[in-house]
């Protein structure tokens, strides 16, 4: 039975720890505006960066990965002419299927959405996609003796498309009746999908990539500028368990979803804290040389490189990045083993 049968009953009190995550979430959404009128380059640069990560992150969760991160870069951006594996072929279709969701056209949310949304996961590979799965299947988890062990039984193939037409319908009547927290909506909605689990292949990213534009489509848009499925890949562990006890007893309608909205509505939040960081410096009218040290002591992990630096600071230059370096050492605020990029910088505790 569907999370959304019966949502007064299943969600209609809160738990203390998932309403403080909603109160950073609110929040969070609050400060919006204020970055795309104070910020609008910034927010460029951090669009540009999340959803390079977002396509690289969701599909290294499935285990599609291309090594050679030149390589990587140029599938993601579109300049490869010829795709050369598999995995090349996947991460492609997921940058389509992100773009296409990134463009604001898809609106109504459907279930032919969710059809050419895997259309275009697949679309560069040999499988055909677009179709929901015609056998029944299970899901498992390969132990680290190799033992596969089951996770869940999906809906079967008979019951799939009907499953998912109502599970859309149900979410849009729930989004438009406005008596549930539209956060956790969207998260009833990913659990609800993965649980159907209709496609062969694919699910997850569907599910994380539909995720991402139903938390934009009702106003919560910071996975335009922090990338969700990042925050997933780095406690990817969390996210299956999560997952695991939230679909127990999910057939019979006696499932428990809040450990799967425990974890959903921590990762937004902390995708919100994350944009605040990214924002604090730019928005106190500090030098990059300023913004680099602040992150560098307040912020960084105390073991870092550059290329960390970088990542969290768009627009700053790796030349600015290493004179900030260059003063903090010389102030014994950090310390550098080796040198060039396989340079690692340890930040020293402050007496």
């Amino acid at each position: 039975m569907e999370s959304f049968a019966d949502l007064d009953r299943l969600i209609g009190a809160v738990p203390f720890a998932i309403v403080n995550d909603l109160r950073t979430i609110d929040t969070g959404r609050g400060s919006e505006a204020l970055y795309r009128d104070k910020l609008p380059q910034l927010l460029t640069s951090l669009a540009h960066r999340a959803r390079v990560a977002s396509i690289e992150a969701s599909s290294a969760i499935e285990g599609v990965v291309v090594d050679d991160r030149a390589r990587a870069a140029e599938i993601v951006s579109g300049r490869a002419t010829t795709l050369h594996t598999r995995s090349e072929q996947e991460l492609a279709g997921y940058r389509a299927a992100l773009d296409y969701l990134y463009q604001e056209q898809w609106q109504p949310m459907n279930t032919g959405l969710v059809l050419h949304l895997h259309r275009l996961l697949f679309g560069y590979t040999a499988v055909s996609g677009g179709a929901f799965k015609d056998t029944d299947n299970i899901v498992v988890d390969r132990l680290p003796d190799g033992t596969r062990v089951k996770r869940f039984t999906p809906v079967s193939a008979r019951q799939t498309p009907h499953h998912v037409d109502e599970l859309v319908q149900r979410y849009r009547t729930a989004t438009a009746a406005n008596r549930h927290h539209p956060a956790l909506l969207v998260g009833l909605f990913a659990l609800d999908l993965l649980t159907i689990h209709p496609f062969p292949d694919g699910n997850g990213r569907i599910a994380r990539a539909l995720t991402n534009a139903l938390l934009q489509d009702v106003g919560y848009e910071v996975t335009r500028y922090v990338s969700l499925e990042t925050s997933v890949a780095r406690s990817a562990d969390a996210y299956y368990a999560a997952l695991l006890a939230s679909t127990h007893g999910w057939h019979d309608g006696a499932h428990d979803p809040w450990p799967w909205l425990r974890d959903f509505t921590r990762t937004l939040a902390s995708s919100y804290e994350e944009l605040a960081t990214l924002t604090s410096s730019a928005r106190s009218g500090g030098s990059k040389q300023d913004r680099v040290r602040t992150h560098v002591l307040e912020h960084a992990a105390s073991t870092f490189k550059i290329s960390d630096v970088r990542a969290a600071l768009p627009g700053v230059s790796d030349p600015t990045i290493r004179l900030a370096l260059a003063q903090l050492r010389a102030e014994g605020l950090v310390e550098v083993d080796g040198a060039g990029r396989s340079a690692t910088w340890k930040r020293l505790s402050r007496s």
